[in-house]
């Protein structure tokens, strides 16, 4: 049976069918959580206070930074209500906010990540021209043009699947609304929305990634091309950070939204689904405060010590 109106509110069933699981996963999220909000605040304090950190890697890492507290803030405290207990409904505008909200924050994501890549390869490959080419004005436009792209696409893919005839049941097999979960869910002709999300997977995941590689295509052939050791691993310094970041990120989110259909990619997708959802803004400000010194340093100077002088 089809639902042809507004449904009142989905089940997401996550992984209900393994209980213990979801007390173990209670536990893992929430903890992620806390790390997510501490680490990432920090990020903003250090780049917002510290004014040695006032360039554009850190701009663009406080963007960063703040998305992913908006990222996991979305998702999170629902996630962790349906985990805990036997109640794991969402009403319809609870699943609309989440589904908009995620879906322009996660665009803006991927487009921020090529952003940063090209700071990164201006960085190692154009140093002397880096302060002017990467100027404040243009930081700031790259950001703005970032979260347009972000709140465009979500404005244009969240209301024609919002519209989809959703199956009587309304239990969505995942920890979220998501557009593949949501699409699963219909009952109707769903050729639109499958084309739709495929032609928006290759402008927003597949086109950036590229863009990404590419970068760093050109980052490694002028760091090999530099004659000191030292030099090379320094310049292979500024880049591995944002470079496992991108790993992480990218490669959950091909497996969410690139997969075949079949039941195998689909509970492999919900794991996947999680990582990107909750394991990566919690990593991200791991990757960055400890591969990195200056961060480091601005750390224990609003401890009121002398970053400069303690052995990071």
């Amino acid at each position: 049976m089809v639902n042809h109106s507004s449904p009142v509110g989905f089940l997401l069933l996550g992984f209900s069918e393994h209980p213990r699981l979801e007390k173990i996963l209670f536990v893992v999220v929430l903890c992620s959580y806390l790390l997510t909000l501490l680490g990432n605040t920090l990020i903003l304090l250090l780049s917002t206070l510290d004014p040695r950190l006032h360039s554009p890697m850190y701009f663009f890492l406080s963007n960063l930074s703040f998305l992913d507290l908006c990222f996991t803030t979305t998702c999170v405290p629902q996630m962790l209500v349906n985990l805990w207990g036997p109640t794991k409904t969402i009403s319809f505008l609870g699943c609309s906010v989440q589904l908009f909200i995620f879906m322009f924050l996660g665009t803006t994501e991927c487009i921020l990540l090529t952003v940063m890549a090209f700071d990164r390869y201006v960085a190692v490959c154009q140093p002397l021209h880096y302060a002017t080419i990467i100027h404040p004005r243009l930081c700031w436009q790259l950001a703005a043009v970032a979260w347009a792209i972000g709140l465009a696409q979500s404005i244009v893919q969240t209301p024609p699947t919002l519209r989809l005839p959703f199956c009587s049941h309304r239990q969505i097999d995942d920890f979220l609304c998501e557009v593949p979960s949501l699409i699963r869910l219909s009952c109707g002709d769903t050729t639109y929305n499958e084309i739709q999300m495929a032609v928006a997977s290759v402008f927003i995941v597949v086109v950036p990634l590229s863009l990404i590689l590419v970068s760093y295509g050109a980052i490694t052939r002028a760091v090999l091309k530099i004659n000191s050791a030292k030099g090379r691993r320094k310049a292979f310094g500024t880049c591995s950070s944002h470079l496992i970041v991108v790993t992480l990120f990218y490669s959950s989110v091909i497996a969410v939204y690139l997969q075949p259909k079949n039941p195998y990619a689909q509970e492999r997708s919900k794991f996947f689904g999680l990582f990107y959802a909750v394991g990566t803004p919690t990593l991200n400000p791991l990757v960055y405060t400890l591969r990195n010194k200056e961060v480091k340093r601005a750390f224990w100077r609003l401890l009121g010590k002398d970053g400069d002088s303690v052995q990071t």
